[in-house]
């Protein structure tokens, strides 16, 4: 009787099963922190994309509405895809009399805290 063989067709050890599902474990976890973190850049990046439309729109509209504006700071809020964003509008003379530049800041919150975009332009008299 062979108490040890030779056999080809051995399997796996214990440890070497626990090593493999350790690295599997480990990949999984890393996998999930990567596709948390790009769900978070995603919506980040629409709510960025949307505050800056607001922002064309409103510099748009200034310019549509042939209103020469006052130089100082105004706050108002537009709605968007189903939300309200918070925008302050900063405008300053320029050299030119005919021309001021317009500064609109557009925030997610209406404590005005959180900054999304900025987008610099000119109204003309």
């Amino acid at each position: 009787m062979k108490l040890f063989s030779n056999n080809k067709n051995r399997g796996f050890t214990l440890i070497e099963v626990m090593v493999a599902l350790t690295i599997i474990a480990i990949s999984l976890g890393a996998l999930l922190n990567t596709s948390g973190t790009q769900a978070n850049s995603a919506g980040y990046l629409k709510n960025k994309t949307i505050a800056h439309w607001v922002a064309v729109n409103e510099l748009t509209q200034l310019r549509i509405s042939k209103e020469f504006p006052d130089t100082g700071d105004k706050k108002s809020s537009t709605e968007m895809a189903n939300h309200d964003w918070y925008w302050i509008r900063t405008t300053k003379k320029t050299e030119d009399e005919d021309a001021r530049q317009v500064t609109f800041t557009v925030y997610a919150d209406k404590e005005y805290q959180k900054n999304l975009s900025t987008l610099i332009g000119y109204a003309n008299r």
